[in-house]
């Protein structure tokens, strides 16, 4: 009996040896002949960069026309001509380009009108700069609700493709027309200029940094001006807006008080956007697209400010970019401080503690106006020279008494800074308190 199970035990194991070797020996035509049949083909194969022209038209409606000019920018052309959303329309040739069906129904469709493409809901042609235009057309949901029936143009198969690809192609000119109220080139803008009531103020950039030019040149805080120009770049009209909408605006607009007139050049045009203020909305004209439009109030408190909330209202410019030299004059004390390496030293070549300098120079970054006043520096009291940026940047500043306050003046500058008095007192205590690093086995 036991050789018996023995016996049963080595046939069974010789049958499994024999299919594990047949399976190994063909498993690639066997799979790839299955993956050709449950892989479903694909409806439009085509290069996104290669697309020059896209038309969509919807049962019922008017068509939507869309086209790429010489410089690889694309343009709305129909039903009027427009500027395209850029990102917008190349989420579109993304959907567009690689066009997956579920499944094919049928391989020679007798009867289109069954699957509701004799008269499609959606007509989506395509040209391309390497092969003749394609139409795709969509026409009724399957019964489950999942997919729609779609076919090219010409060929006589029928696919279902997911409700989710007709979702991304059915767009209308609203959709993807560009929405911006300034629509020139954001990254190469070299001037921004704010007309109030209150004064014209104009910015000027240099590479990445900001400067006042009117009403006089002083030095701008890169934040404040950045940010204005974020939401002018962000200001939008709204997609879902009615004739109603627009007639509201355009009387609100119309009524409303004047509170800017912003101006934005690029390399190649100047834009303005005219903002005025009804009840408590905001409404804006734009010279370069045509309409008057609601848009959010931080805009409009935003560019409704004063020069003094554009200037800089730090001493010093080096920021974060720890120094490698400052030296401190307080009447007859002085204060030369030299980083070698990851430390510092003194005028006289003595180790410093590094806790004691860094207390130093944290206070020297964090001194800032209070205000800006026109008057009042007298004789320094106080006079600083910080080294930073490897030895590029040197940045020197003066400050003198003035009644309870202290006024500074950096060197080039003409504004001057008024300083709180309690600023000052922590310079000159944390400078009087820097001090050599303790000897080996002393505190």
């Amino acid at each position: 009996m036991k050789n018996t199970g023995l016996l049963i035990a080595a046939v069974v194991l010789a049958a499994l040896s024999g299919v594990l070797y047949w399976s190994n020996r063909h498993p690639a035509s066997e799979n790839t002949a299955k993956a050709s049949i449950d892989t479903p083909p694909k409806i439009l194969n085509l290069k996104q960069e290669d697309i020059s022209k896209i038309e969509i038209k919807k049962k019922g409606g008017e068509e939507l026309a869309l086209a790429k000019g010489d410089a690889g920018k694309w343009q709305i052309t129909a039903p009027k001509p427009l500027g395209a959303d850029q990102e917008a329309v190349s989420s579109l040739l993304s959907s567009v380009s690689s066009l997956n069906s579920d499944r094919l129904v049928e391989d020679k469709a007798a009867d289109l009108g069954q699957y509701g493409l004799t008269q499609p809901s959606l007509e989506l042609g395509v040209t391309s700069k390497d092969s003749k235009p394609q139409k795709l057309l969509l026409g009724d949901d399957t019964p489950a609700g999942s997919a729609v029936f779609a076919k090219l143009e010409g060929d006589p198969r029928v696919f279902t493709v997911a409700s989710y690809n007709k979702s991304s192609l059915d767009k209308t000119a609203n959709d993807l027309r560009d929405k911006r109220l300034l629509t020139l080139d954001f990254d190469k803008l070299s001037q921004v200029e704010l007309v109030t009531k209150k004064q014209d103020i104009e910015f000027g950039r240099n590479k990445q940094e900001w400067q006042i030019v009117k009403p006089k040149p002083s030095r701008a805080d890169n934040f404040q001006v950045e940010e204005i120009v974020r939401k002018l770049r962000e200001t939008k009209m709204e997609a879902t807006s009615s004739d109603a909408d627009a007639k509201k605006a355009a009387a609100a607009f119309a009524s409303g008080t004047q509170i800017a007139t912003a101006k934005v050049t690029d390399s190649d045009s100047t834009q303005d956007l005219q903002i005025r203020k009804s009840k408590s909305d905001y409404y804006a004209k734009s010279s370069a697209v045509p309409g008057i439009y609601k848009v959010p109030s931080d805009l409009g408190s935003g560019v409704d400010k004063n020069v003094d909330d554009f200037r800089n209202k730090k001493l010093f410019d080096f920021g974060y970019d720890d120094p490698t030299k400052v030296e401190l004059r307080d009447g007859t004390k002085a204060y030369f401080l030299t980083k070698g390496g990851q430390d510092w030293w003194s005028a006289d070549s003595k180790k410093l503690d590094s806790a004691s300098v860094q207390s130093l120079i944290d206070k020297i970054r964090e001194l800032s106006a209070s205000k800006f006043v026109d008057s009042g520096f007298t004789t320094p009291v106080i006079e600083l020279t910080v080294t930073s940026n490897d030895g590029k940047r040197v940045e020197k500043a003066s400050i003198s008494k003035s009644g309870d306050n202290y006024i500074a003046k950096r060197e080039n500058d003409p504004s001057f800074y008024q300083l709180d008095s309690s600023a000052v007192t922590d310079l000159q205590k944390l400078a009087a308190d820097v001090k050599p690093t303790p000897a080996a086995g002393k505190k």
